[in-house]
């Protein structure tokens, strides 16, 4: 009877923990950056299943993008916005480090002074576009944008990461099923995202078209952006039943998964299934050898956002999530 006493305890500590941790995991909330009077807003993401991938009758669908499977995932938050340059360049110039927010998360611990640093860029690298107030950050590498989520996790002590490719799609779709997240009709698009057809070749502040249900923007089009994986054209084939959480750690340099769509896109390429695998060509200006590990000189259509997972990964596999 007294251990059945203990037992039903124990179960009712271990309830209330994951009721808090869902509940905590249902809001909003705002990052701040010690030392810095700008911020991150990040939108939580429920937890469940989609269908990942495009219709076989979808307008413009690449064999890439099928067969549709369906995937599950765990809850998230993902970044309301693409990160901008102010944000990206809290992390390259560094003199933020020693100053702590007025509160730290306990989710990791990681010495900050460890932390490579991005190289001070030799020429412009948003090629004339503007590094002002709310344009999103383009031309870095996949690897650049993975050491800033490392940096931001080290400042704030909380797992901050580039979202897998399964992540983007579902957090894009937002419940939908159609070719973008407000339905299927490109001409609707003008309303949603900056592409080719009303961008004038440029990018240009975040937030300014409409979000999805979900509550996150620019997910069409602006800049394109990193995602986590190794990018395989055929990947969906090896996939059976319901996948939880699949990703692709990546392992070579080329192609790594981006996705979105950009300014400098059709509609076509702005799709919630549309992918894109990077090349050699991003960096083909690039006078350095070897190229910079963290500057393209020739893609400034392509960002990123960040997500925070509440799950950890173990000490020794953590690096695999920051591109090391």
């Amino acid at each position: 009877m007294i251990l059945s006493k203990h037992i039903f305890t124990l179960l009712c500590i271990i309830l209330m923990n994951n009721l808090y941790s869902q509940e905590e995991i249902s809001q909003d909330y705002t990052q701040s950056i010690g030392g810095s009077y700008l911020d991150i807003e990040m939108i939580a993401i429920p937890a469940g299943s989609f269908l990942m991938g495009s219709k076989t009758s979808e307008e413009n669908r690449g064999e890439e993008e099928g067969p549709i499977h369906t995937v599950k995932l765990n809850s998230f938050w993902m970044s309301k916005y693409e990160i901008t340059w102010e944000l990206y360049n809290l992390f390259v110039n560094r003199t933020v480090d020693s100053m702590e927010p007025s509160s730290k998360g306990k989710d990791l611990e990681i010495e900050i002074d460890a932390i490579s640093g991005a190289t001070i860029p030799y020429v412009d690298m948003s090629l004339g576009m503007g590094t002002s107030e709310g344009l999103p950050v383009g031309n870095v590498t996949q690897y650049a944008a993975s050491q800033f989520c490392k940096w931001l996790s080290a400042k704030t002590g909380h797992f901050y990461r580039l979202p897998t490719e399964a992540e983007w799609e579902y957090s894009a779709r937002a419940g939908s099923s159609t070719a973008y997240y407000f339905g299927d009709d490109p001409k609707m698009l003008e309303q949603y995202a900056w592409s080719y057809e009303n961008s004038d070749d440029t990018y240009h502040p975040v937030g300014q078209k409409k979000p999805n249900a979900w509550g996150l923007y620019d997910m069409h089009g602006n800049v394109a952006e990193w995602t986590l994986d190794q990018y395989f054209s055929e990947i969906y084939t090896t996939r059976n039943g319901v996948t939880q959480s699949p990703i692709e750690i990546a392992k070579e340099e080329y192609p790594r998964s981006v996705r979105g769509g950009s300014y400098y896109d059709d509609a076509e390429y702005l799709r919630s299934a549309a992918r894109l695998g990077s090349n050699e060509n991003w960096k083909m200006r690039d006078p350095q050898f070897p190229k910079s590990k963290w500057w393209n000189t020739d893609a400034p259509f392509v960002g990123f956002r960040i997500v925070r997972d509440p799950n950890v990964p173990k000490e020794t596999e953590i690096n695999k999530y920051w591109g090391e």
